[in-house]
């Protein structure tokens, strides 16, 4: 009776094992997706939000802008310069093309 006993104990141990890894492993994971979902909204907003103020500016019944609004490129927003090159600076810049107010004055 007791070698029966023994044997079935043994059995059990590798699924027990098996279970106790399984649920540790859950655990660790939960905790490192919940770290990670704390910190990547900070980290978003930092770099959305990173633009320099010297490259802002108000234009009146548009609202805020950056980059040179002179250039063929400029996206006209708060928030993305253009789409060549989103991050800036528009200083010496070699995709920078200048815009044909004429022709917008000719059209209207």
């Amino acid at each position: 009776m007791l070698k029966t006993l023994l044997v079935i104990a043994i059995g059990f141990l590798p699924s027990l094992f098996s279970l106790w890894l399984m649920r540790k492993t859950r655990n660790r994971t939960r905790l490192l997706l919940r770290r990670t979902a704390v910190a990547l909204p900070m980290e978003q907003l930092r770099i959305n939000t990173r633009t320099n103020e010297g490259d802002r500016y108000y234009l009146e019944g548009v609202g805020y802008l950056i980059g040179d609004i002179s250039c063929r490129y400029n996206a006209r927003s708060g928030y993305l310069r253009c789409a060549v090159n989103p991050d800036g600076p528009c200083e010496n810049c070699r995709y920078y093309e200048p815009r044909d107010f004429t022709g917008i004055d000719k059209k209207s």
